[in-house]
């Protein structure tokens, strides 16, 4: 074992331990391989299997996807974040069905240049669904080979990348010209994920072990080299739920920026600004109440999120009114950098019937909240 080359002994471990059971596996199907790898990126695989699941039982093919509104699609991926996944998925079905004629290109040159496809997602589903013999460079491969060079440096840096890019070449290059690509593709990723892991790798287990270089000088445990971490930013908002005559008003997020093209409250920088616009709008004198806070975690701050309860008196196309202005007044304007804080005139606004919350894009927070407080019909 020791002695044949890196991608033949992963191939041959996957075989016999590697995972075969996840539900993307042991199909040649493009769309429901590159489904798996969108969704992958930056999520783990438990958190991802229901999710992969029910996407399958609404889009069941990539017509389906391509064909369905955008704000479907956003509801069926709220809660797995980094929505901008979501949003090239939508785009990317609709030019395979556009400028492909509805399937998927059979390279992985060809399928680097449709949206949200990068050169490691495009090479696994090339090699998942052809066996085209193509390099992939994930978190997981990454971490693998690092370790087993004994590579020095942010695995995440532009030059490291190169370097890990020319190795992951030179393993398959190295390979037999029968390696058994979906055996091996599945292998990397198995392996970074099971034995080869961030913490405590299983290195007793490990294909690679033998000649790993960071087993060898004892860097197991100390590599990849970790980044350097900023401090985790915190802010603070505060949401107004507005309900009148069995609607919320909500406003739609901007593409960029945390939960892109998703449905959303308005938000304010301060009590005072959010004060400011409630005052402005017709409701009993118990029609207002402030909700308990409630914190999400992203990726590089924290958000303690503040909301406000009001009904307001009737009818719609008055609230309406008065909120597009209130929320327009540029003395509301948002100077600060809280990222959770848009203009109004970044995305449209509408009124939503509370019998259709759960059938719209929402950010998971969000979501919880008003789905607490409004509950689907049984």
């Amino acid at each position: 074992m020791a002695a044949a080359d890196p991608a033949s002994r992963i191939a041959a471990w996957q075989r016999l331990s590697g995972r075969h059971g996840l539900p993307w596996q042991n199909t040649r199907d493009p769309y429901r391989i590159w489904l798996s790898e969108i969704m992958l990126q930056q999520t783990q695989a438990a958190t991802v299997i229901p999710y992969y699941l029910r996407f399958l039982e609404r889009f069941p093919t990539v017509a389906a996807l391509a064909d369905a509104p955008a704000d479907a699609v956003l509801q069926s991926w709220a809660g797995l974040g980094y929505y901008a996944r979501a949003r090239n998925l939508h785009r990317c079905a609709q030019a395979i069905r556009d400028q492909h004629a509805g399937k998927f290109p059979r390279s992985a040159a060809e399928l680097e240049t449709l949206p949200g496809i990068g050169r490691s997602t495009a090479a696994a589903i090339a090699a998942f669904a052809y066996g085209e013999r193509a390099p992939i460079l994930d978190g997981n491969v990454r971490r693998v080979m690092t370790r087993y060079l004994a590579l020095q440096g942010d695995p995440g840096a532009t030059a490291m990348l190169r370097t890990l890019w020319t190795h992951a070449q030179a393993w398959l290059e190295q390979a037999p010209a029968d390696l058994d690509m979906q055996a091996y593709t599945q292998g990397q990723m198995d392996l970074g994920a099971t034995i080869c892991t961030r913490s405590r790798p299983d290195c007793p287990r490990c294909p690679l072990a033998p000649d790993c270089a960071a087993r060898r000088q004892g860097l197991q445990d100390v590599l990849p080299s970790p980044r350097a971490r900023r401090a985790q930013a915190r802010h603070q908002c505060w949401m107004l739920i507005v309900e009148c005559e069995g609607h919320l008003w909500l406003q739609r997020r901007p593409d960029t920026g945390i939960w892109g093209g998703l449905w959303a409250l308005p938000i304010f920088d301060d009590r005072p600004a959010l004060d400011a616009v409630r005052a402005r709008l017709p409701c009993a004198a118990d029609g207002t109440q402030n909700l308990a806070g409630i914190e999400h975690i992203f990726t590089h701050f924290r958000l303690l999120m503040q909301p406000m309860r009001v009904r307001a008196s009737g009818p719609r196309s008055v609230i309406e009114a008065l909120l597009g202005g209130a929320l327009a007044d540029p003395t509301l304007a948002s100077s600060s950098r809280n990222p959770a804080v848009i203009p109004i005139q970044a995305g449209e606004s509408a009124w939503i019937p509370l019998s259709q919350l759960s059938e719209i894009g929402l950010p998971a927070p969000l979501s919880r909240l008003l789905l607490g407080l409004y509950p689907p019909a049984a």
